[in-house]
C-alpha cells in the first residue's frame, strides 16, 4: 500500500526519536539509519489506516529488528578483529536523542554504551526505553511481548549491571574542557607522572581500530601502565602520520556527554577519544580509530558553525 503524503510526514516526525533509540540499542549510527529505514519499508507495507497508535506501532517494529539485529551481532563481533567499541558521536549530533534528565544523559554516555554491550539483547531493550525515553513498563511490555512484572525484573538487572558499583560524574561542557586539556597538556609532557596523577588507579586505555587502523586488542590495565602507553602515543613520529596521512590536530570536545578530543587531517576525524571519569579521577581512555566508525563524526565536524584552532598537533 502506498503511503500518502501525510503517513510519510507522520513517519519522518517520529524519525529523530526511532534513531535516537537505534543508536542507543545498536551502539552504531550507521546500524541505527538502516534499522530506521527498514522500520520505514514496513511502514510503507503496511494498512497504516488500520494501526491505531502509530508511535507505538513503529517503537515496536523498530525495537523487535534491533533485537534481531543484536542476537546477530553477538556472533558478528566474535570475528571482530581486536576489540569492539561503540561510535561515538559528537556534541550537538541529533541522534544522541534526549538530554534533558541525568538518566537520558547517562543512557547514551559512552561509558554505559560500552557496558550495554555487556547486556541481554531485552535488558538492553528495557533499560533503553525505559531511562531514556521514560515508557511505562505497560507499553515496554507490550513491544517485547513480556509481562509488566517481567519488565520491571529485567530494568533491575540491567540498572544493577550498568551502575557496576562506580560513581559517575556529570559533566558540563566547561569543565569538560578543562579535564581534556589538563589531560592533553600531561599527555604531551613526556613525562608519565603528571598522567599517573590524572588517573585511577585501576584505569584502563583500550582502542577499537577494527583491523584497519592498529589498535591495541587487549586492554592496558593499571596507571602506571596506561600513562607508560599514552606517553608513548602522543610522541611525534613520521611513522604515525603517514599512517593517517599527516600530522593531526588535536581539539577538546565532548563525545556522548564525555569529555573526549577529536584528531583531525585535512578535516577528516580519524579518532575520537572519550574519558570516563569519576570523582577519583580518569578511569578509562577509549579511543575510537574504526575509520569505518568516523563517517559520520567527519560529517558532523565539517558541518560545524564555530571553528576553533587546535589544542596541540602532533
Amino acid at each position: 500500500m502506498a503511503l500518502i503524503t501525510s503517513d510519510t510526514d507522520r513517519f519522518e516526525a517520529a524519525r529523530p526519536r526511532l534513531e535516537a533509540i537505534a543508536y542507543r540499542l545498536l551502539g552504531s549510527a550507521s546500524e541505527a539509519e538502516d534499522a530506521v529505514q527498514e522500520t520505514y519499508l514496513r511502514w510503507q507495507a503496511a494498512d497504516v489506516a488500520r494501526i491505531e497508535v502509530p508511535e507505538a506501532w513503529l517503537t515496536k517494529v523498530l525495537t523487535n529488528y534491533c533485537l534481531n539485529q543484536l542476537t546477530s551481532a553477538r556472533a558478528r563481533r566474535e570475528t571482530y578483529v581486536g576489540r569492539w567499541l561503540p561510535e561515538p558521536l559528537l556534541a550537538g549530533d541529533p541522534m544522541l536523542g534526549p538530554a534533558d534528565t541525568a538518566e537520558q544523559r547517562e543512557s547514551v554516555s559512552y561509558a554505559v554504551l560500552v557496558v550495554l554491550e555487556r547486556l541481554t539483547p531485552n535488558e538492553r531493550a528495557v533499560y533503553v526505553l525505559r531511562e531514556a525515553f521514560d515508557y511505562p513498563h505497560r507499553e515496554i511490555a507490550e513491544i517485547l511481548d513480556i509481562s509488566e512484572a517481567a519488565s520491571q525484573q529485567i530494568l533491575h538487572r540491567a540498572k544493577k549491571h550498568v551502575a557496576d558499583g562506580r560513581a559517575r560524574t556529570e559533566i558540563d561542557a566547561a569543565a569538560a574542557r578543562r579535564i581534556v586539556e589538563e589531560f592533553l597538556a600531561a599527555a604531551t609532557s613526556g613525562r608519565t607522572e603528571p598522567l599517573v596523577r590524572l588517573l585511577t588507579q585501576d584505569a584502563v586505555a583500550v582502542g577499537d581500530g577494527g583491523g584497519k587502523v592498529p589498535a591495541r586488542a587487549k586492554a592496558f590495565e593499571g596507571a602506571v601502565a596506561v600513562a607508560t602507553f599514552l606517553r608513548g602515543l602522543f610522541k611525534p613520529a613520521d611513522a604515525k602520520r603517514k599512517l593517517v596521512g599527516g600530522a593531526p590536530d588535536i581539539y577538546a570536545t565532548t563525545a556522548n556527554g564525555e569529555p573526549a578530543f577529536v584528531a583531525v587531517v585535512d578535516g577528516r576525524v580519524v579518532a575520537i577519544t572519550c574519558l570516563e571519569v569519576t570523582p577519583e579521577g580518569i578511569v578509562a581512555v577509549r579511543s575510537q580509530v574504526n575509520p569505518d566508525k568516523l563517517v559520520r563524526a567527519t560529517e558532523q565536524w565539517a558541518a560545524r558553525t564555530i571553528k576553533e584552532e587546535p589544542l596541540h598537533r602532533l
